[in-house]
């Protein structure tokens, strides 16, 4: 295998699996989001007092942190099919016959159970003292969660969220294992046309590569903004 053939291939690569980074941006984005709407409430089960709530929420965070991912996509996307009687029941088949939502679902379930594991640890170290002085002026429990305690548990739970996204950004190479064409989607498909594996996935890893150092770049933009902006307060 000459160089130029290599590198002419690995060029072409570069600019066909291109076309693939906005469904994988989609998928990690979209996914990032619901999963952190859905982790706001499992953090509250988890720190909650009472027995019930925090066993759910515990359950659910341990059985999809321990269970692999790939099997969460596979049972969601193909075990769904052995209840379509149910889902076409209550008007949901339509959602779940599709690869795009199934893949966004199981991506979103995960991520919540570790996102819900950071928002509850970033509570845990907001000092209780300043909760105590917020409600002593009157602050209602929701306006001391949103002006004190959350914003403090975002700054202390940032440094492990931005691994949290990246490490979303590579699961959805998983999306492929279900038809989605996104940038390992797309290269799977390259590699059986072309009968280069090696040129191709390289290129699909050199992808991966340069949007995970974009992101991790700016979330250390943000904590070093964040710890000015707290710097200066004090």
């Amino acid at each position: 295998m000459g160089g130029l053939e290599f590198f002419t291939l690995f060029g072409e690569a570069l600019s066909h699996l291109s076309a693939g980074i906005p469904r994988t941006m989609a998928l990690a984005g979209t996914s990032l989001v619901v999963g952190f709407v859905l982790a706001l409430g499992v953090a509250r089960g988890v720190l909650s007092q009472a027995v019930v709530p925090r066993s759910l929420a515990n359950g659910y965070v341990y059985v999809f942190r321990s269970s692999p991912l790939l099997v969460q996509i596979f049972l969601i996307y193909y075990g769904s099919g052995q209840f379509r009687g149910f889902f076409e029941a209550i008007g949901l088949w339509g959602l779940f016959r599709e690869a795009w939502f199934c893949a966004i679902l199981a991506l979103a379930l995960n991520t919540c159970a570790y996102q819900a594991v950071l928002i509850a640890g970033g509570l845990r170290a907001v000092p209780w003292g300043q909760i105590e002085a917020a409600q002593a002026v009157g602050m209602s429990q929701y306006r001391v969660f949103v002006t004190v305690a959350f914003p403090q548990a975002l700054r202390h739970a940032l440094p492990a969220y931005s691994n949290e996204v990246v490490l979303m950004i590579k699961a959805t190479a998983l999306a492929s294992t279900i038809t989605i064409l996104e940038i390992t989607g797309l290269a799977k498909q390259l590699a059986s046309e072309t009968y280069r594996p090696f040129e191709i996935f390289a290129a699909a890893g050199l992808i991966y590569i340069g949007i995970n150092g974009a992101i991790v770049a700016g979330f250390t933009q943000l904590e070093r903004l964040l710890s000015r902006n707290a710097t200066q307060r004090t």
